[in-house]
């Protein structure tokens, strides 16, 4: 009776230690769809969303392998709204040598730390541009494309050097992207045991 008990109890340590070991390997995140950008105050990790936007997400991590973000600034930062950046001649106006993309509209709210894809007022002319949402803004709703969400180091974007609210948030001497990677391509992953980010 005695050794059936402990037999019982052995299974029962076992069967814990594989369904949490099968927990951890689910939720360990996918380093395929998590943006780093490194900047003078450190990396913010974004996870991406190619369940809401896919055309978008392979655009951004395409351009971040070929290392197109390297060195763009944050030409247009306004404080209590967003950080935009992704533009290679640092003026809002350019974009990469590639198509513009068609809108991948969805009902994901601009909540803070929320990544949109900057465009004109045509629907389908985001391209390399981004912006990074510091507070809910929900009158951006359904008008730009969500791709990702700032999971780390969303104080690392709140210290982003800000714009002159009279130019539209125009920054003179911006802070930059220094490095824009895909998190499966680098092997430091230390700011995904940071705090998650609000």
């Amino acid at each position: 009776m005695m050794k059936t008990l402990q037999t019982l109890t052995l299974a029962l340590v076992f069967s814990v230690f594989a369904l949490a070991s099968v927990h951890a390997q689910n939720t360990a995140p996918d380093k395929e769809n998590i943006l780093y950008i490194d900047t003078k105050n450190g990396r913010i990790a974004i996870k991406l969303r190619p369940d809401l936007a896919p055309g978008h997400v392979k655009r951004v991590k395409k351009l971040a392998r070929e290392g197109f973000y390297d060195g763009i600034v944050f030409h247009r930062v306004l404080d209590g709204f967003m950080a935009q950046t992704g533009d290679p001649q640092g003026t809002g106006a350019g974009g990469s040598k590639y198509p513009d993309l068609k809108a991948e509209f969805s009902s994901e709210p601009f909540r803070r730390g929320t990544i949109g894809a900057a465009r004109t007022g045509d629907p389908n002319s985001a391209n390399s541009q981004f912006f990074i949402v510091l507070k809910a803004s929900p009158h951006l709703n359904g008008q730009y494309t969500v791709w990702g969400e700032v999971i780390r180091g969303m104080d690392r974007v709140d210290a982003i050097k800000k714009g002159d609210r009279r130019q539209n948030g125009k920054v003179s001497n911006p802070d930059k992207m220094l490095k824009v990677t895909v998190a499966a391509d680098v092997k430091d992953h230390s700011v995904l045991k940071e705090p998650a980010s609000r």
